[in-house]
């Protein structure tokens, strides 16, 4: 028999999934945050902060099981380049040290670093010259493992209890090995897919060096999360922003499953949706999970704002204010509501930090619901702000979310505003919204929805002349985008057989009135972005 809400509010604690934590030092890589993955995917939580912020009051305060300090574009031998804090190597806890992270680390413990005569990007052969407790059950004494290099810089002469056990045509040193005091420093990115077992090289710090048992899991995290709720909210209200996409979605359903009927849902049609998402939501949110859905259909509201707006960021703009400007006007139905919920991740809040202060640019804005806090005097819940996206799919699927919703690619904030490039009118949107659902349905029959990290059609403002049963036609481009990636940060096209793109194409074109002509794009994240504004 299933338990009550009683019942579950009442169940014993279980094992925290953050008791046991690794602590990673940013030096500024491109790449930190998929160590953190790497660490995570061991079963073992980590948290990123930057070399700036990283003290010896931070260390005793953060009381990490293990240190990881990550790569970055500094060069150790210059003065002023980052550095750890002393008081990490009397901490008494493992250290993994990774490209700069090993030159910081030596350079601190009296090796030597220079300037490289080679340098070396990209795939490389190690050649392993000694036993280390980071190689076991992984590679022995002659093995000639494929790694991702990607340094100028190079250890020339190792800090005292170092020992070498690795090297490359580039560094000499390649591996350093203090098995004594738990100090490994390499010179290759474990963390990245281009180095196949660097996974489980992570896996071997974290779990046979560092000793730590692997409390990191979505059921331990759904569990936590859950008591986490329930303590910060009480017996106050919460209102939940729905906007059909995985984050929302997750949040909603972990929210009902901790306080019931204490959470009301706010779903805004903006009319720049996908086939069916608005129906969807209705089904799963206020049918299958029986969640009170606040429900409201502003497409034409959205339709007459964007009424002659052209510029990407003032569409973005346009449609992030008339969100708020809606959503508040719905919310206050719930009259006595306390809290937001907000889908914040991880990443947002590592990127909310700009490394060592200094400034980032703008490629594009993001459309969220800040600044409603503020406005409606709510406290916030954020209960995914420590995840990445995986993990957030990986939770839904535990929370029982259909795998249809879970699975499904990412989508923008804005919609398919800015996926028609120009004026946005309900007629193009039509147009793009049937194309959009052929090309996903074509993918799904080919069996490759999962194989890519996001697909969509872009209606271009362009009209080209066409021949249709023997009648000239003037009408719009749609071009197809499909990239793969691993977290959205960096992306390449997808490589569809043409045979694949013809049957979409001859579809789109026989059963989209509007469209008669079909093109894919094959531009890389960078120098393009993802989307095309």
């Amino acid at each position: 028999m299933a338990k009550s809400r009683t019942d579950r509010r009442t169940a014993p604690p279980r094992a925290d999934p953050h008791s046991e934590r690794v602590l990673i030092v940013d030096f500024g890589s491109q790449v930190t945050q998929l160590i953190a993955r790497r660490v995570r995917e061991s079963g073992v939580y980590s948290e990123i902060h930057p070399y700036d912020r990283v003290d010896d009051a931070f260390l005793k305060s953060f009381q990490p099981k293990a240190v990881i300090l990550s790569g970055g574009p500094a060069s150790v031998h210059q003065a002023g380049t980052p550095r750890a804090p002393d008081a990490l190597w009397t901490l008494g806890v493992p250290v993994l040290g990774i490209c700069y992270g090993q030159m910081a680390m030596q350079a601190q413990l009296g090796g030597h670093v220079e300037a490289g005569a080679t340098r070396e990007f990209g795939r490389a052969s190690l050649r392993v010259t000694g036993a280390s407790k980071l190689f076991a059950g992984l590679w022995k004494k002659g093995a000639r493992p494929s790694v991702w290099m990607s340094h100028g810089d190079r250890v020339i002469e190792p800090a005292p209890g170092f020992k070498p056990v690795a090297t490359s045509k580039g560094a000499p040193f390649a591996v350093l090995a203090d098995d004594k005091r738990r100090f490994y420093g390499v010179m290759f990115h474990p963390e990245v897919h281009h180095t196949p077992d660097g996974a489980k090289l992570l896996e071997n710090f974290t779990r046979r060096v560092a000793g730590c048992d692997g409390t990191w899991s979505m059921k331990a995290f759904k569990e936590d999360a859950i008591r986490r709720i329930r303590k910060q909210v009480g017996k106050g209200r919460v209102i939940c922003g729905l906007s059909g996409g995985v984050d929302s979605s997750v949040v909603a359903a972990l929210l009902h499953e901790a306080i019931d009927d204490q959470l009301t849902c706010v779903f805004v049609d903006t009319g720049l949706l996908r086939q069916g998402e608005a129906k969807q939501v209705a089904d799963v949110f206020r049918g299958h999970y029986n969640i009170p859905l606040i429900s409201r259909d502003a497409s034409e509201l959205f339709l007459r704002k964007l009424a002659g707006v052209e510029d990407p960021e003032e569409k973005r703009k346009m449609i992030g204010a008339t969100f708020i400007d809606v959503f508040e006007e719905e919310a206050r139905k719930v009259g006595d509501a306390e809290f937001l919920a907000q889908g914040t991740l991880y990443p947002d809040v590592i990127e909310s930090v700009s490394f060592a202060g200094g400034p980032s640019v703008t490629i594009k804005s993001h459309h969220n619901v800040g600044g409603l806090p503020e406005r409606m005097k709510l406290k916030l819940v954020e209960p995914l702000r420590e995840l990445f996206k995986d993990e957030v799919r990986a939770l839904g699927r535990e929370l029982g979310l259909p795998d249809a919703l879970v699975g499904r690619h990412p989508f923008p904030g804005p919609g398919l505003a800015i996926r028609v490039p120009g004026e946005v009118t309900a007629q193009k949107l039509a147009i793009l919204r049937r194309a959009d659902a052929i090309y996903l349905d074509e993918i799904r029959k080919a069996g490759l929805y999962d194989d890519i990290w996001q697909a969509f059609a872009v209606l271009l403002p362009v009209l080209t002349v066409g021949v249709m049963g023997d009648a000239r036609t003037y009408d719009f481009v749609l071009a197809l985008r499909a990239v793969t990636s691993t977290d959205g940060m960096t992306a390449d096209f997808y490589p569809f057989e043409m045979d694949f793109l013809g049957r979409a194409a001859s579809r789109i074109v026989n059963e989209v009135k509007g469209v008669n002509r079909v093109v894919y794009d094959v531009t890389s994240k960078p120098p393009g972005t993802i989307e095309w504004e």
